[in-house]
């Protein structure tokens, strides 16, 4: 069966860096998008950005544009986001999520990971 495993979430501080880490087993990934929401308290889960298959293309949320990087290792079935420059507004469950064709809307997505907490502290 699919799996997507998210890890790397923490407690960091305003200005830190982290990054998070996605591995996907069961799918064939050469024919997925790979694409990282988030999900703060009380709020609608939210789009962060995605990469295709060939990392040549990515897309991101305005609100990280610049600061948040994702990339993928197609050889180890994994996919990754680097958070920089973290704000205390980026604290949220982040996901990982597996699509064929969609983009920013998390219903075209078809496989999810079971998200990593991220909390940037002020």
């Amino acid at each position: 069966q699919v799996q997507l495993v998210e890890s790397g979430g923490g407690l960091v501080q305003a200005g830190d860096s982290l990054r998070l880490s996605c591995a996907a087993s069961g799918l064939t990934f050469a024919n997925y998008a790979m694409g990282w929401f988030r999900r703060a308290p009380g709020k609608e889960r939210e789009f962060v950005g995605k990469i295709i298959y060939s990392g040549i293309i990515t897309n991101y949320a305005d609100s990280v544009r610049g600061r948040f990087t994702i990339s993928r290792d197609n050889a180890k079935n994994m996919v990754f986001l680097q958070m920089d420059r973290l704000k205390p507004e980026d604290t949220a469950v982040y996901y990982c999520a597996a699509t064929r064709f969609g983009n920013v809307d998390s219903a075209e997505y078809d496989y999810w990971g079971q998200g990593t907490q991220v909390t940037v502290s002020s």
